[in-house]
């Protein structure tokens, strides 16, 4: 099962520019120096005296061996002559994670922009789509840029809210689960979840500041939730690679399933997502039951 490549590329209504690139490499300059403490670092603190949150510029300058100007030049968002080096002293003083430090080099030094409003479309190939079909024990789908879900298994769409009934264009991690009450009570941890999907979706947005959809989607998310507003101004971003999540499905009760990402090699911007259970698990009877379900229900519709 997966979203006709025309409707998960074409342009959202209202889609207009991308992000300012040099607006996002301020702000997040800015926020992973307020989060560190001079004490953090070996600075001394002056308690009540100090005025601004986190360390100063002069004293992240200071940390990764560059000018106060140099470094203030680039927090204003001029990273276009910046080296790699300068930019890993900087990540280092930062403490950043390797995601952030991925994440810093995408908006200093953006790879050639494609223009405002080209879209590369979104396409799975057909052999990914039999893999997805062969797999009926395992919910297992492939995300692409914007968090758009692009295919899915017939597991997958039933563990996560029956995907085949929703418009292709509201299969997207994010508008799922801060638009839509039902993905609340599906993940346990919904707080969890959110923070992961914003952090997933700053990455994306780094790699590719000149797509006006994804522009487009912050902006609708921005306007309809307030808590994707804030989790957005924080600046964190993650990659997604594999953990576990608590769920609470309307048909089989609670489930504990791990996931594994799985990048795929010739589309960096495609992973394959599979959720699994522990062996001999009340989870493992759980998605059984679940697995027989979706294939009678499935065997049902229509062709």
């Amino acid at each position: 099962m997966d979203v006709p490549p025309a409707s998960a590329s074409s342009p959202a209504p209202g889609a207009g520019p991308g992000l300012d690139q040099r607006a996002e490499l301020s702000e997040f300059l800015r926020t992973r120096r307020a989060r560190l403490k001079p004490e953090d670092v070996g600075l001394p603190s002056y308690g009540r005296a100090r005025r601004v949150p986190g360390l100063r510029r002069e004293e992240l300058a200071q940390l990764a061996g560059v000018s106060v100007a140099y470094y203030t030049r680039l927090e204003q968002g001029n990273g276009r002559n910046v080296s790699a080096e300068v930019l890993e002293a900087i990540a280092r003083a930062l403490r950043l994670t390797d995601a952030e430090r991925a994440h810093l080099t995408h908006l200093a030094k953006p790879k050639q922009q494609r223009g405002r409003h080209a879209v590369r479309a979104q396409q799975v190939r057909p052999e990914l789509r039999q893999l997805l079909d062969s797999i009926d024990t395992v919910p297992a789908y492939i995300t692409g840029r914007r968090t758009d879900v692009l295919a899915y298994n017939s597991l997958a769409s039933a563990l996560f809210g029956d995907w085949d009934r929703m418009p292709a264009r509201e299969r997207n991690w994010a508008r799922l689960v801060f638009l839509r009450p039902d993905y609340r009570e599906l993940f346990v941890e919904w707080d969890g979840k959110a923070s992961d999907i914003v952090g997933y979706l700053r990455m994306d947005a780094g790699c590719h500041t000149d797509d006006p959809l994804l522009a487009s989607l912050v902006g609708e998310l921005s306007m309809k939730s307030g808590t994707f507003r804030r989790l957005w101004a924080a600046h964190d971003v993650k990659e997604k690679s594999h953990g576990v999540k608590r769920m609470r499905h309307p048909l089989v009760g609670e489930l504990t399933l791990s996931f594994e990402t799985f990048r795929l090699v010739d589309d960096a911007d495609q992973s394959l997502i599979t959720y699994h259970a522990e062996p001999g698990s009340p989870s493992a009877d759980a998605l059984r039951l679940l697995a027989s379900w979706s294939a009678e229900t499935t065997a049902a519709r229509p062709a």
